[in-house]
């Protein structure tokens, strides 16, 4: 019975029927939030919510009951029962902040569908990657946030008066809005020579350090990839070797069937 209901789980349509209920599920979190729409319908649009959430339950259930204690050891798992959990806290006033918190809902699809399993997983395995180059980008920022208050500090109070206006400022540069019309190009009116410190700044940050975090994402998830055709390819190669075995097990037992 267990192995049935595992299979049945793992069933590509309870699969795609369950991401199908997530997406639906989001239009209607969506449509609770327009007047119009809650004024025509918002009897139907709770009813059908409430009937998402039940078919989340109900899916829940069946996974603790197929895979009792070791639900609890695949991450993904948890992160269905707290997104569920959320969602089953009362509809109180007190409860508001919460209620909002049920359009998590959709971030199931992220646990339904392998390709977007495979995305997160590669983010956080690239995570202390990151933190070297977050590390990195810190101090470039301090370094610099230091030498934008003592340069443009005096001149230019609202964007370089303090360590934290210099370094909320880098960041806007670092970001490409309205870098030059807005913040350069004032400053180069007073500081001429401005560029010499913007401009490798830009080039560091902008097209080095961010550009640096992007490669460490694909290429995480370029090894979660691979890790998961290797999965793939030992279960099949496994697959292979029970069938040759049990194959070889009846030729033997035909054999002797036959001697004797």
């Amino acid at each position: 019975m267990t192995n049935r209901l595992v299979k049945i789980l793992d069933s590509s349509a309870v699969r795609n029927g369950i991401i199908g209920v997530i997406l639906f599920n989001a239009l209607l979190l969506g449509l609770e939030t327009s007047q119009v729409a809650m004024a025509q319908f918002g009897t139907l649009i709770k009813m059908l919510d409430a009937l998402c959430l039940a078919i989340f339950v109900v899916e829940l259930v069946a996974k603790l009951v197929a895979y009792r204690t070791s639900f609890f050891k695949n991450g993904w798992n948890l992160f269905d029962f707290v997104i569920v959990a959320i969602s089953l806290v009362p509809n109180a006033q007190s409860f508001s902040v919460l209620r909002a918190l049920r359009i998590f809902r959709i971030l199931r699809v992220v646990s339904a569908a392998p390709r977007l399993r495979r995305v997160v997983e590669g983010f956080v395995t690239a995570l202390p990657g990151m933190a070297s180059v977050f590390l990195l980008m810190g101090i470039i920022f301090y370094i610099g946030a230091v030498i934008a208050t003592k340069l443009f500090g005096a001149a230019f109070p609202e964007w370089f008066g303090s360590l934290a206006r210099s370094a909320y400022s880098l960041f806007q540069i670092m970001t490409l809005e309205s870098w030059s019309m807005g913040i350069v190009r004032p400053v180069m009116e007073k500081f001429p020579y401005a560029w010499a410190f913007f401009i490798p700044f830009i080039m560091v940050t902008t097209f080095a350090v961010v550009n640096l975090l992007v490669g460490l994402i694909v290429n995480s998830m370029q090894d979660a990839h691979q890790d998961e055709e290797n999965q793939r390819t030992d279960a099949y190669r496994d697959e292979v070797m029970q069938r040759l075995q049990a194959i070889e097990a009846y030729l033997e037992r035909s054999q002797s069937k036959k001697d004797s």
